[in-house]
């Protein structure tokens, strides 16, 4: 008996001393940030600290050993010249990064998802600021009468260590979307009076509230969030557009009101207003206000969008779709999130991963885009200019009319008269049909 506890003792000991594992090791160079990802067999029990005199971040790992070769992993771009390891204190692990300077270290571990195992995360943040986050001069276009041009910053979903939706054949909702997103950035800056702003140019990750402290410092007139849906089953398809619902926009006013460091941020974009110094009834009207007139932007802009989308691709819903997504949450620019389609539909996802699709679906968010600033410019812009000397560049849009429009509503939407219409389009009544494209002339 004493010897079978024994056994028994002797085997829980050996499952309490089990070292975890570090099994690879990947690193994802940003321009503001490197992200370090260990993969490891189980949760790691960790500390992480910054030495100076050289640059260095040490890692320890309790019940932790090595199980891949640092020496393999390819450093550049990043801010780190060398990794070593060493056994410490019989069961641990420490892991040392030489830097080439000083750097702001922030680490959590991760629970598995369908692409990756237990991982330990350790961000290394550069001290002299975000490259990314610094504020941009409005850009003026050449010969434009020095107005500014509108801004549109374009967002890729996702990336990094952040794959998104993975289609049956593979294909990664982070890469498409990126593709995606550099096209329409691309096009955005061919047209006259607009400039594009990405989020992120390569394969990393950025945190959803960083997207919109981003799109804030670039003083964008316009977010766009570029996705691909995702379900359980393959059936469900079609592009969709989403704004964010009165109910985020509740809870994110009173985000806003709680934290001092917004009250002295701009409301309005490049615009004037600050919380700073307002009492709470006040701040609260002036946030409301400003989060209702977004919304609304966003429902315009999207309905745009979402037009032009129909002609391209299927529609999963005939309307702008309102939701609580964290990266639509600013208070003061519109701000749409486009589902491209259903990546986990087999048709739809090798649509995405062509080239020519991808063009396609960009081409039309940027008619979607110009079509809606064209009626509503922002003040002091290129666009403001030519609408108020009338020297619109006589561009005529068409809209494919989905279920519940009729020709008095998109008339309204366009800012132009149902007779004018039927006139411009030959009609000779006012009845439309679900799949009719009609041509709208220039306001």
């Amino acid at each position: 008996m004493r010897i079978a506890l024994f056994i028994l003792f002797a085997l829980m000991a050996s499952v309490v001393n089990a070292a975890t594992q570090i099994e690879g090791l990947r690193i994802w160079p940003a321009p503001d940030h490197t992200r370090l990802v260990l993969d490891t067999a189980g949760t790691v029990d960790h500390n992480v600290f910054s030495l100076s005199g050289p640059a260095r971040l040490v890692i320890d790992m309790k019940n932790t050993s090595l199980k891949t070769d640092f020496s393999q992993v390819d450093l550049s771009g990043s801010p780190i010249q060398r990794i070593r390891s060493a056994p410490r204190n019989g069961t641990d692990l420490r892991v040392v990064l030489d830097l080439k300077s000083d750097i702001k270290p922030r680490s959590f571990v991760l629970e598995p998802n369908q692409q990756y195992g237990h991982r330990l995360v350790v961000d290394l943040i550069d001290e002299a600021g975000s490259r990314l986050e610094r504020a941009a001069s409005p850009t003026v276009t050449k010969d434009s009468a020095g107005k500014r041009d509108i801004i549109v910053v374009v967002d890729a979903g996702h990336g990094g260590e952040d794959p998104g939706a993975i289609g049956p054949r593979g294909t990664r909702e982070k890469d498409v979307v990126l593709k995606m997103a550099k096209t329409l950035a691309a096009l955005i800056d061919k047209q006259p009076g607009f400039t594009a702003k990405l989020t992120r140019t390569g394969d990393y990750y950025i945190g959803l509230r960083n997207r919109t402290i981003l799109a804030r410092k670039y003083n964008a007139d316009l977010f766009v969030s570029v996705h691909a849906d995702a379900f359980r089953t393959p059936q469900p398809n079609g592009a969709s557009v989403f704004a964010l619902s009165q109910r985020g926009a509740t809870s994110e006013t009173a985000r806003w009101l709680a934290q001092s460091e917004n009250r002295s941020d701009l409301i309005g974009g490049a615009g004037g207003l600050s919380l700073e110094g307002r009492d709470e009834m006040l701040a609260g009207v002036l946030l409301d206000l400003s989060m209702t007139a977004s919304i609304n932007a966003s429902l315009g802009v999207g309905s745009s969008v979402l037009g032009k989308l129909g002609g391209v691709a299927n529609l999963h819903k005939p309307g702008v779709e309102q939701a609580a997504f964290a990266v639509l949450k600013s208070p003061d620019i519109p701000s749409i999130l486009v589902e491209a389609g259903f990546i986990s539909n087999p048709k739809e996802e090798k649509n995405l991963a062509s080239e020519w699709y991808r063009d396609r679906l960009a081409s039309a968010m940027m008619d979607g885009i110009h079509d809606y600033f064209r009626r509503t410019p922002p003040p002091g812009t290129l666009l403001a200019w030519q609408k108020e000397n009338n020297r619109d560049d006589g561009r005529v849009s068409q809209y494919r009319i989905q279920r519940g429009d009729t020709l008095s509503g998109v008339a309204r939407e366009n800012q132009t008269t149902v007779s004018e219409l039927m006139r411009f389009n030959g009609m000779n009544d006012d009845r439309v049909m679900v799949g009719q494209t009609i041509r709208i002339p220039s306001s």
